[in-house]
């Protein structure tokens, strides 16, 4: 909504059909040096082409916008949007992103399997307001990206950062686990919650995964293992983060369905396979929709001042409109 501090500033407008009307009684002219060119019995100097008028009326015009654009400047214009404030708590949730060398895998449609989860996380990540949402990183080792926040733009801006092979070629799940245990246990959020997407067997790290499960469980933190990908041969490709070199091939795909199973139902969650984009899509929106709480809120009015904007918009219309009449018209001014 627009509104103005100083609407009495429109008075000034006031101004211009008095200058008209004393301009057209003649009272107020303005000065010139009237100069005839023209050839004995001949005629007067005139334009060839009508351009030059046409081009001198658009240049009053802006003379006249930049005008407006000043008086509304001095109306000092606000912009004030609703914004809508959380006075409740929500959820934590912690997305453990598995950033081994097969989440290069294309076999999500035309996607890696980690630009497929990043593409669904986001979405998840955009429409859930109110929500703290972290990331941690997996694969030999484990590091926390990002720390439950609500702060939407550094979550993705950090998940965007996420590179194939960063932390090696294994698949600590245990101690990616760990990792988001650890920054959820002291949280008072009313659910906490973590969600591991990862598309291979525990093969890295010093803790075992069941053990992270039993740790989540203890500090009521549900687990929601995903298993992304197709099992089998399938095309790799991704661009080695120390190297710079293109890697690309084929690797057989396998997932420990028992495990993911037993550390979902041993922290209150579920175990999916998402072998599609649709399919990753889905299970998503289902366990975050799961997961997120009621929370209370309120409505604040935020102001913007916009004079900066007419200042421009008159600046724009003043320099053109010299240029014009000096440049082009070659005016005397």
């Amino acid at each position: 909504m627009l509104r103005f501090e100083n609407p009495f500033a429109f008075m000034i407008l006031a101004v211009v059909p008095a200058f008209l009307i004393l301009r057209k009684t003649g009272i107020l002219r303005k000065i010139e040096f009237p100069l005839t060119l023209s050839d004995w019995n001949g005629y007067s100097f005139s334009w060839k082409y009508s351009a030059a008028g046409i081009v001198a009326v658009f240049s009053r015009v802006l003379m006249v916008a930049g005008f407006l654009a000043c008086v509304v400047a001095y109306a000092r214009p606000v912009i004030t949007r609703p914004e809508k404030i959380y006075t409740s708590r929500g959820s934590d949730i912690i997305f453990v992103v598995d950033v081994s060398p097969s989440m290069g895998a294309l076999d999500i449609g035309n996607s890696t399997r980690l630009e497929a989860s990043r593409q669904t996380i986001t979405s998840i990540v955009t429409n859930l307001t109110g929500t703290s949402f972290g990331i941690v990183a997996m694969a030999s080792d484990a590091v926390l990206v990002v720390p439950p926040t609500v702060d939407t733009d550094f979550f993705l801006e950090r998940l965007n950062a996420l590179v194939v092979g960063e932390l090696g070629d294994g698949t600590a799940i245990g101690t990616g686990l760990a990792m988001a245990v650890y920054h959820l246990m002291d949280s008072n959020a009313p659910k906490k919650t973590i969600i591991l997407l990862t598309d291979g067997e525990n093969n890295s790290g010093s803790i075992h995964p069941l053990t992270a499960a039993k740790l989540a469980a203890d500090n009521e933190i549900t687990l929601y293992t995903i298993a992304i990908g197709t099992q089998g041969t399938v095309p790799v490709e991704y661009t080695d983060p120390e190297s710079g070199k293109l890697i690309s091939g084929y690797m057989e795909s396998v997932f420990d369905d028992a495990m993911l199973r037993s550390l979902a139902s041993a922290a209150g969650g579920v175990c999916y396979s998402a072998e599609s984009y649709r399919t990753l899509s889905e299970t998503l929106v289902s366990v975050s929709e799961q997961e997120t709480v009621v929370q209370s809120y309120k409505y604040e009015n935020t102001s913007e001042p916009a004079h900066y904007i007419c200042f421009i918009v008159a600046a724009i219309c003043f320099a053109v409109s010299w240029c014009i009449r000096r440049l082009y018209l070659r005016e005397i001014l």
